[in-house]
């Protein structure tokens, strides 16, 4: 029974709205075809740095695709799945944003609609369920449908997909219809290497009428375009670029949403759809102008429609970022995000003429047509508001800044010429502009950017910030199997490394930590992507063995160190430097000091003194996030985390800078623990009933099954009582790293450095224990530092001298406080209190050094008295107060020009000038001060009014005759 058909009525009233679509698809592949429905994964992509953003539907599963999900994960035990996940392109490979609103069908944010099988079914199943799910459930029409399959490509040896066309062909498909294109169009690949292979895309032809629109399949034809593209993953391109059958094959397959709603509404245009038209309504009643009538090209003029699409759009992709945890920012995904926030508020208030704020009005709408589908819009509309205010108010006076700068430029530049480079970076680099709006911008003044001195700025400024390589971006050839290899292992039969072992360890009778020994068999080596029995002397390979004590990094938490002997060999190490985890195998790079087999017998060693430092912070990590969470609230959420031996790093949604406040009680609620001494509890549970936890952190697909639950202080028999609220009271997490037994060997904890990454996240860094008391006690020496020179400051000495030595030191503690490992809340207040001290030194400065001048003045006024030029020498501690001087002489004797000399004990002699008002324009001071100067070898500069410089002590007398000389031949 079709309950749950569509059944639109094209053209009509009846037609299926967005969520009625989306829903059909879900339940056809769950309820007809036995998929495991799975929800969207978050657009921040989990475990890989080259991706800016979640761009597809298979992202979450690549570990599958690629072999290294780990064997006991709930990741592992998929064999169909079907989602609608939330898509973002704009920025990296697949970018979309400068073509959104010039057309009516790019998007940064879309649903892409997907069904997977994992080594299940193939091609015959699932073009079987996608032309079944178009033309019986949807109801799409069989003669508007054409399907592509892959042509072959002789180069590299493949042949026509004949296997995919005829499946085609044995549903019905007539002959015409079922057309071969080459590998750019039909062969779909994850990247430069790894899994890849034949696809077969859908097109639906707008038009139909009996018609035969062959001839537009692929030709960029608006009336001819693709829904569905079905990948059939059997092939990995490997590093040299030659191609490998994969050991498994996979189906992996993406249908945009808002194309097939398009289609099923009978739209030509996606924002034409109920996914679209409620905000595209709202924009209208909230900017007040024209409505949106679906214009593109010349035809739109003033670009409204335009801006209608871009807003739409725009606030859709800030709505899912948002809520996912990416915020508008520096750099990455959130320098990308902030590009879009901008580019939206400037269509806003420029285009269509919006009071400030409509962006974020919009939000409420969007959460409407979308939070059925992903609730956890919902939770957070108030927060996704207040995010784009902010931003929206901060961008807004820059936004007007760089149209008059833009406006100026264009003015001064000849005909003919391209936008200077130079002005596009500062706006670029100084305003936060993107590079696409200043494309916009110009193109709509009829104006071209110097691209490429513009790109040369970039590379420079590039190569300025690189200052080297970054460490860890390369991963390590002989640490991570690649897919054959992997396939290889498990044809094999050989077993996944045994890692228990890292958590055999005690406390002794003393309370010193014990780790067990760890005796173990070379099962494998693996060098330059090859699995290999034996492993020369010299050489750096991988060793996978049948069980280890070593941590393999994983979970935030860095990798152990340390090395291994060959039984009966106890003086030869083979040292180990790094330590993965892929596919269940546990990789250990080493060294070979001598020739390694497979089936050696090996003692493993791990650095006791680096693993309890990790356990130590590791176990901080999670009393510093029950802490903040404590402090802070309930909603504050756990964004990432790293542990070192040295220290532990933290990110954390935040409203905004954690207070010196905060910061302290949170360092309190972690050192009462400690000081209790509080037992830790491990064990591990089934994954369902580690569900049960209260207040345990959104369990996702990362974790193995049986799971493994950390709780501080209470037994986890405890908090996986049902209706029990232990978890709420203390820390508990799901974690595979390695922790201390009882938390009084922490010692300490202080956190040295918080600061905000982007709008929304905040980033603590503490250490523990030696560390964290060396910390206080330089926090304690530097607070009694400030503490004097606070003092000194009081005591309000009358010596310019003295104050200006005392400000010198001001300066030096605030650059040392700055860069000094300490409490950060100490930090916070210690700059505080500098900060007060640097401007009451800069004052009393000032202060004193106009009394002096004014004394100075004084003198000089009575034995010159109101003479026409005042031509002399002075005592003065510097250039500021000399020129003071001069100015106070003027004011006293307005119509006297005054030139004034000071030796310093150094040599030099300063030289400051001032030209009387009815000398000019015949009198210059800078000529003045520049004739003087230059007889003292020095140099001079100034206004026709004032001016100074200084020379050398040599040429004194000869610049007292000259000053006196070229004052008289001009008056």
């Amino acid at each position: 029974p079709w309950r749950w058909r569509c059944t639109p009525c094209r053209g009509g009233s009846g037609c299926p709205p967005a969520g009625q679509v989306r829903a059909a698809f879900l339940r056809f592949f769950q309820e007809r075809h036995g998929h495991r429905r799975l929800p969207s994964a978050p657009v921040r992509p989990r475990g890989d740095p080259r991706l800016l953003f979640v761009n597809a539907g298979m992202n979450q599963f690549k570990p599958i695709f690629l072999g290294t999900v780990h064997p006991r994960s709930e990741l592992a035990q998929h064999r169909r799945v079907v989602n609608s996940q939330k898509c973002v392109r704009a920025g990296g490979k697949h970018n979309d944003l400068e073509d959104v609103g010039r057309d009516t069908y790019h998007h940064t944010f879309f649903e892409m609609l997907g069904n997977w099988s994992f080594g299940d079914y193939f091609k015959e199943e699932a073009c079987s369920m996608a032309w079944e799910l178009l033309t019986e459930v949807y109801e799409i029409p069989k003669d508007r449908l054409y399907v592509t399959y892959f042509g072959g490509d002789s180069s590299l040896g493949l042949s026509t997909d004949e296997e995919c066309r005829d499946v085609w062909l044995r549903l019905g498909v007539p002959a015409s219809h079922v057309l071969p294109f080459p590998l750019k169009d039909n062969f779909w690949e994850m990247g430069d290497t790894g899994p890849c292979g034949p696809c077969t895309e859908i097109h639906y032809d707008h038009v139909g009428g009996g018609r035969n629109a062959a001839a537009l399949v692929n030709q960029g034809s608006p009336d001819v375009v693709e829904i569905w593209n079905l990948v059939f993953m059997q092939y990995s391109r490997e590093v040299e670029g030659n191609l490998l059958p994969l050991p498994q094959h996979h189906v992996d397959t993406g249908m945009g949403l808002e194309r097939l709603v398009t289609i099923l509404q009978n739209k030509r245009s996606n924002y034409d759809t109920d996914l679209f038209t409620p905000i595209l309504d709202a924009i209208h009643k909230g900017c007040g102008g024209p409505r949106y009538q679906g214009l593109v090209g010349d035809a739109d003029v003033g670009r409204v429609n335009m801006a209608y699409r871009v807003v739409a759009d725009h606030v859709r992709t800030l709505c899912v970022c948002i809520t996912d945890g990416i915020y508008p920012g520096l750099s990455g995904a959130e320098l990308v995000l902030r590009r879009i926030l901008r580019r939206a508020v400037r269509f806003c208030s420029e285009v269509l003429h919006a009071p400030p704020g409509l962006l974020a009005s919009l939000v409420p709408t969007v959460v409407e047509v979308l939070g059925d589908a992903y609730p956890e819009l919902t939770k957070n509309a108030d927060q996704i508001m207040d995010i784009i205010n902010e931003n929206e108010v901060a961008f807004l006076s820059s936004l007007e800044r760089g149209r008059r700068i833009i406006e100026r430029t264009v003015q001064q530049m000849e005909p003919s010429t391209n936008f200077p480079a130079e002005v596009a970076w500062s706006l670029y680099g100084n305003l936060g502009f993107p590079l696409d709006l200043i494309d916009l911008m110009l193109e709509e003044k009829g104006i071209s950017l110097d691209s490429a001195a513009f790109n040369e700025l970039a590379l420079e400024d590039a190569k300025r910030k690189a200052g080297g390589p970054q460490a860890g971006q390369l991963e390590n050839g002989n640490t991570c199997l690649d897919v054959h290899s992997l396939a290889q292992l498990q044809n094999s039969n050989v077993p996944a490394t045994d890692d228990s072992p890292k958590y055999a360890y005690k406390l002794g009778q003393h309370g010193q930590y014990e780790f067990s020994p760890c005796q173990a068999t070379v099962l494998m080596l693996y060098r330059d992507q090859s699995l290999q029995k034996e492993v020369g002397a010299g050489q750096r390979c991988g060793v996978i063995l049948d069980r280890t004590n070593f941590y393999a990094e994983q979970g935030g938490q860095a990798c152990d160190q340390g090395y291994m002997i060959r039984l009966g060999q106890q003086d030869i190490l083979f040292p180990v430097e790094s330590v993965r985890l892929c596919g269940g195998y546990v990789i250990h790079e080493v060294t070979a000091v001598e020739t390694l087999h497979a089936g050696d017998q090996v003692q493993l060693f791990v650095d006791e003194a680096q693993r309890l430092a990790c356990m130590m912070n590791h176990t901080a990590t999670h009393l510093l996030n029950f802490a903040l969470r404590h402090v802070l609230g309930d909603n504050t959420e756990q964004r990432g985390s790293h542990v070192t031996a040295e220290r532990l790093r933290f990110d954390f949604d935040t409203k905004g800078p954690v207070t010196v406040e905060q910061l302290q009680k949170v360092e309190q609620v972690v050192q009462d623990v400690i000081k209790r001494n509080e037992a830790v509890h491990m064990a591990e549970v089934p994954l369902t009933l580690a569900r049960r936890v209260q207040g345990l952190r959104a369990v996702d697909e990362g974790y193995p099954d049986p799971v493994r639950i950390v709780s501080l202080g209470v037994p986890v028999e405890t908090v996986l009582t049902r209706d029990s609220e232990a978890a709420m009271q203390t820390s508990v997490e799901l974690c595979c790293g390695t922790h201390l037994l009882q938390t009084g060997a922490m010692e300490d904890l202080a956190i040295i450095s918080e600061r905000q990454l982007v709008k929304g996240i905040s980033r603590v860094i503490a250490v523990t224990g030696g560390q964290a008391k060396q910390a206080r006690e330089v926090g304690q020496c530097l607070a009694m530092e400030v503490d004097s020179v606070s003092l000194r400051m009081k005591q309000r000495t009358t010596s310019i001298p003295e104050m200006q030595t005392l400000s010198k030191e001001v300066g030096q503690l605030t650059k040392v406080v700055a860069n000094t490992a300490m409490p950060q809340w100490q930090r916070k207040e210690l700059q505080t209190i500098l900060k007060a001290l640097q401007r009451t030194a800069n004052t009393a400065i000032k202060k004193l050094e106009v009394q002096q001048a004014e004394e100075k003045a004084q003198s000089l006024l009575e034995k010159h008295c109101n003479q026409p030029v005042i031509i002399d020498t002075v005592p003065a501690d510097s250039l500021s107060i000399l020129m003071k001087v001069v100015n106070q002489l003027c004011d006293k004797s307005p119509g006297s020009s005054v030139l004034l000399l000071s030796p310093q004990v150094s040599g030099e002699v300063l030289c400051a000038c001032q030209v009387s008002k009815n000398c000019l324009p015949v009198f210059s001071a800078a000529d003045w001060a520049v004739a003087v100067c230059t007889q003292m070898e020095g140099k001079a500069g100034g206004s026709p009014v004032v001016a100074k410089g200084s020379g050398n002590a040599k040429g004194m007398q000869r610049a007292l005759t000259t000053a006196l000389q070229f004052a008289q031949s001009k008056l």
